[in-house]
């Protein structure tokens, strides 16, 4: 009986501490959106300063008591000196407020596609008693956050724009989590993020983020293009002021947001609290596993002109991949067996591919639509379409470097030994890493060469506006089959790349010619291409003459299978062989061919035989 009186005034203890805890926060937000908008307010009257002056002097000299020469000249200038600071200071006030921040890319979820999503979300809101969110949208990264869009309004008319103003931030979730958590596990972790449209719901927090948002707009305007020179200098004053008043607010600001978020994280502290911890090793873990999966197994597709239509998919593979090599969690059996996140979504394939496809954007710079040259894979595919096809290119554009250095042609075609011998003359590593690089560039910069590489533009539109739906629509159309939280086995890669426009998740992208925004690698050196080349000539010579296969690894990417019953090519047959890699370095750095040849020797293969190219 003590026990249980004793539990119950812990939690009552608890409670209070959280409340307490939560009111810290929240009052320390407020005193720094005041302080933000303090600064506004000083800003503003140092640009009516001299209209004050003009006024008093202007008013001495209709009263007569401030009379002469002197007091007209100085009534003169102090006017002017006040028009040309107003002028001016209306100019920056209408641009920072009209000035339109850039959008995150996403893809819009709207309710009738993920009711059940709504409603989880909603009743969260409730449990927290803050307003729900306005809308939901799907970031292709390892993150979730509240994004106010209120600046969408500003060029609307004055009733619209008001109430834009007062609707709740949207809810941008991490599309990876949809697929790994468990329902659970994402109310869980969503919690602290929806709670904070409290603090948004704040008038004066709500102010304070405007203006900083106008203010950091309006930073950005002198790199807006097509300003021309008239009022390109006219974006750089406004960027400067802007810049100033931002120097000052700072630090208010970033102190503003920490309340916030400790307001937003001591009242999420009543809802899930035990699962939230159980869920954060989850964000972890699919964080390592989308980071494997983009840059080991994507970005070697968006490179040959493809992108795999269900990474979201995917990185459930590669992280039950993950788990099983590393024996992580303990019944891991049993939580996959809950039901996953992506069951809230009426059609998870087609946001998963609308998710894939602006991954592709922001990470590589692919075009905002499937065509020939950017064209959807399946993940049962992937070994054929992207494996195969990506080692015999990057055998042909080798050979076709030799040709232009005048290497020794074989006979009988395209062979290993050519290469090899290569690497024994004199500058030969140099010369050929160089001329590797002036190709790729040049078939980058060719209009009919690779999309791998080459930024394209987004749909015409002003600065901060999103592509047009139309466009949205089509991208998300691309190659739509299958529903579930695993790699779909059907459908043809290409099939639906020019299937029309219909209902689903609208891709919001930004409309700038800077893509991608967030590339996962840098350049490639010479010596890296040339490594990727000639490895990519010993994989085509051991399935040319040894009878391995390409498959796919969900951590590790593109890899070489040797043995009996690879041809299906899946990864689950055959036998991995990682080792060639040391072989083909010593080949490179060291001009010494004799590791890779044992190891060809191992596996069967034979340097002398031709190879197949595209």
């Amino acid at each position: 009986m003590f026990g249980s009186g004793s539990d119950g005034g812990d939690g009552r203890a608890t409670r209070v501490a959280d409340a307490l805890g939560e009111e810290r926060g929240a009052r320390a937000a407020r005193a720094r959106a005041l302080a933000v908008l303090r600064v506004r307010g000083r800003a503003l009257a140092v640009a009516l300063l001299p209209a004050a002056l003009a006024t008093v002097l202007l008013a001495g000299g209709v009263t007569g008591s401030l009379e002469g020469p002197g007091w007209d000249t100085a009534r003169w200038a102090v006017s002017a000196v006040a028009v040309v600071v107003l002028l001016s200071a209306a100019g920056v006030g209408a641009a920072i407020a009209r000035a339109r921040p850039a959008l995150t890319p996403t893809v819009e979820i709207a309710e009738s596609s993920a009711p059940d999503l709504y409603r989880m979300v909603r009743d969260l809101a409730v449990r927290l008693a803050v307003p729900a969110p306005s809308a939901i949208a799907l970031t292709p990264d390892c993150d979730s956050w509240l994004e106010d869009r209120t600046h969408r309004a500003h060029r609307t008319s004055g009733g619209e724009a008001r109430g834009a103003s007062d609707a709740a931030p949207v809810l941008v979730i991490g599309s990876p989590f949809l697929w790994w958590m468990r329902v659970g596990e994402l109310r869980a972790v969503l919690a602290p993020v929806v709670a904070g449209t409290g603090p948004s719901a704040d008038p004066d927090i709500a102010a304070a983020r405007r203006f900083v948002r106008g203010l950091d707009a309006a930073v950005a305007l002198p790199g807006r293009p097509g300003l021309g020179a008239v009022r390109r200098p006219g974006a750089r004053a406004v960027g400067a002021v802007a810049r100033m008043i931002l120097r000052a607010v700072r630090d208010h600001a970033a102190e503003m947001e920490r309340g916030a978020a400790a307001a937003a994280s001591e009242r999420a502290q009543t809802v899930d609290y035990g699962l939230r911890i159980v869920a954060q090793e989850q964000v972890g873990l699919a964080y390592a596993g989308w980071d494997r999966l983009l840059t080991r197994v994507a970005l070697p597709a968006w490179r040959m002109g493809r992108w795999p239509s269900r990474l979201d998919a995917g990185v459930v593979s590669a992280l039950t991949e993950l788990s099983r090599r590393d024996r992580l969690a303990e019944g891991f059996a049993s939580r996959l067996g809950e039901r996953p996140a992506c069951d809230l979504l009426e059609e998870p394939g087609l946001v998963d591919e609308a998710a894939s496809l602006l991954a592709a954007r922001l990470f590589h710079g692919g075009p905002a639509e499937p065509g020939p040259d950017w064209a959807p894979v399946d993940w049962h595919r992937y070994p054929e379409e992207v494996v195969d096809r990506k080692w015999r290119t990057e055998a042909a554009r080798l050979h076709r470097v030799l040709d232009r250095l005048g290497a020794r042609t074989a006979p009988e075609g395209p062979t290993l030994t050519r290469v090899m011998d290569h690497f024994s003359t004199a500058d030969g590593t140099e010369a050929l890493a160089a001329a590797l690089s002036a190709e790729l560039s040049r078939e980058e910069r060719s209009p009919r060469g690779s999309t791998a590489g080459r930024a394209v533009p987004a749909a015409s539109a002003p600065a901060g506006d999103t592509a047009p739906a139309a466009e949205g629509d089509r991208a998300a159309a691309a190659g739509r089959s299958g529903d579930g939280a695993g790699p779909d086995p059907g459908g043809d890669p290409g099939s639906d790349a020019g299937a029309a426009a219909s209902a689903g998740p609208a891709l919001s992208v930004p409309a700038t010619d800077e893509l991608p925004l967030l590339p996962l690698q840098p350049p490639r050196s010479g010596r890296e291409l040339l490594t990727d080349h000639v490895l990519a000539m010993v994989c085509c010579a051991a399935v040319d003459t040894a009878g391995a296969a390409p498959g796919l690894d969900w951590l590790d990417g593109p890899v070489l299978l040797v043995g009996v019953g690879v041809g299906d090519g899946d990864g689950g047959g055959g036998r991995r062989r990682a080792d060639v890699t040391p072989g083909v370095h010593a080949l490179v750095e060291d001009a010494d061919p004799a590791p890779l040849r044992d190891w060809l020797a191992s596996v069967g293969a034979r340097p002398e035989k031709p190879v197949r190219l595209v």
